[in-house]
């Protein structure tokens, strides 16, 4: 934790908006690609025991 990451939290709750991290800046972090789950797939989780 840094100055500037506990300084922007507290303002995000101050604000009352959700936190968002910019990546700009830390290009040295991997990026994350991540895909919209379909409700379908959680129920065949659910179904796949139960047989």
């Amino acid at each position: 934790m840094s100055f500037d990451a506990v300084k922007h939290l507290l303002l995000c709750q101050i604000e009352k908006r959700p936190p968002k991290l910019d990546l700009d800046i830390y290009p040295y972090l991997p990026r994350a690609t991540v895909a919209t789950t379909s409700p379908a797939s959680y129920m065949s989780l659910m179904t796949e025991g139960q047989s």
